[in-house]
């Protein structure tokens, strides 16, 4: 038996056995829950703690990833723009270099089209002041050739008007043309008169020309003399036929002079002379033959009919009207020449003028190719400025997106760390 003191009433009871081992278990049941109890408060306790220390760590170590992002974003985005503006330095440095270099080709190119232009104008008015010169010189040089020929044509018609008056104290003499032919004359013919004449004063007037019987009868027909003078250039100065009718030798039929005119001009042109002349003693009674040197072009090109007497004056005055004519014709010819220098001069500066019109279109064409060239490369660099402008735009959207992030949108869709943060924050209170 066991005795037991009740604690209230210090009253001593006995207990068997069983009933002390039954209050021992009970008592030792309560101790065993007391101290599990308390065990497992404690052990809440320390879970508590361990959970709050742990979520306080878990927080410090999300504040030291938020800071230690935030401070990456914003040494990134310092360096994206430090970047950026280095970049768009650089470029702008780059574009003001293209640009000064292309400022500098354009001002080139542009005082070499000026150059050009001047040097072209130069050349113009250069070419222009020659012409005006040289066309002032040929208008000088044709007024002095006019009024050289018209003081020619002056001094040859007053010599031919003294000659005239001359020749017309002889019209009595032409009249009885063998009454008062010297004595020399008599028994001579025509053509020895007129061939004795001229060879007496060949030497003096006439030393290079040639007074000859045509001989040549290859075409049919021939004249009676060919007379032939050329200058120090063997040029020709003059050429006639001549063809002499006496009217002596004549049968007793009576002939006119215009009856030779059809066969001398056919001796004239197969023998090529440029005049022809006929003496002739012929209708000694007509007054139209005795005035002196009569024209009948207007029969047949450059003919004459004269008397003997002035078979060396026709002579004398067709030479000197040929050699004046030549003078004429030299000039004129020189003159075409120079026209045609002058000509040649202008084609020579058409074509100049094409040419350069044609380098000068090159040159703009390679200009405004050029022009085309910088303002592509402006517009490319515009679109690379405008690119890098994006992204320091994007960078912006992205800082300001890390500024706007904080605990409850990151715990937003996350029970786990949003519980946690709630633990934190009721053991923070």
């Amino acid at each position: 038996m066991h005795e037991i003191i009740c604690p209230s009433c210090q009253k001593a009871f006995k207990v068997d056995e069983a009933g002390y081992a039954d209050i021992l278990k009970q008592v030792r049941d309560r101790d065993f829950n007391k101290q599990l109890n308390e065990r497992l408060e404690l052990a809440q306790q320390e879970k508590e703690r361990a959970i709050e220390l742990a979520c306080s760590k878990i927080v410090t170590v999300k504040d030291l990833e938020i800071q230690e992002l935030k401070s990456n974003l914003k040494f990134s985005e310092e360096k994206q723009k430090q970047a950026v503006v280095e970049a768009v330095n650089n470029i702008e440095k780059e574009l003001r270099g293209v640009l000064a270099d292309n400022i500098s080709e354009i001002q080139q190119l542009k005082a070499k089209i000026d150059a050009a232009e001047m040097v072209k104008e130069l050349a113009v008015t250069k070419a222009v002041g020659i012409v005006e010169k040289e066309r002032d010189q040929f208008k000088n040089n044709l007024e002095k050739i006019e009024l050289e020929q018209n003081l020619s044509e002056k001094n040859l018609k007053a010599s031919y008007e003294k000659q005239i008056q001359d020749l017309n104290k002889e019209i009595d003499r032409v009249r009885d043309m063998k009454a008062r032919l010297s004595t020399k004359m008599v028994g001579e013919t025509l053509e020895q008169h007129c061939e004795i004449e001229f060879n007496r004063i060949r030497a003096t007037a006439f030393p290079k020309a040639y007074f000859e019987k045509d001989n040549d009868v290859r075409t049919g027909s021939k004249g009676d003399y060919i007379f032939r003078d050329i200058n120090d250039n063997e040029t020709e100065i003059v050429s006639i036929m001549f063809e002499m009718k006496n009217e002596n030798d004549q049968t007793a039929t009576k002939k006119k002079n215009e009856d030779f005119f059809k066969e001398l001009d056919k001796d004239r042109n197969e023998k090529r002379c440029e005049y022809a002349v006929l003496v002739s003693l012929l209708e000694p009674e007509n007054d139209f033959y005795n005035t002196g040197i009569v024209d009948v072009s207007y029969r047949y090109p450059k003919m004459y009919v004269i008397r003997p007497q002035f078979f060396i004056p026709i002579i004398t005055l067709l030479r000197n009207a040929s050699l004046k004519s030549l003078e004429c014709k030299t000039e004129l010819m020189l003159m075409k020449t120079q026209n045609i220098d002058i000509t040649n001069f202008e084609n020579d500066l058409e074509t100049f003028k094409s040419g350069f019109a044609r380098n000068y279109e090159l040159a703009s064409k390679h200009f405004e190719k050029t022009i085309d060239e910088i303002d592509k490369s402006i517009d490319h660099l515009q679109k690379v400025k405008d690119a890098l402008l994006g992204t320091d735009k994007q960078l912006r959207f992205a800082n300001d997106k890390a500024q706007e992030i904080t605990v409850k949108k990151l715990t937003r869709n996350n029970p786990t760390m949003k519980e946690k943060f709630l633990i934190n924050n009721v053991h923070k209170e």
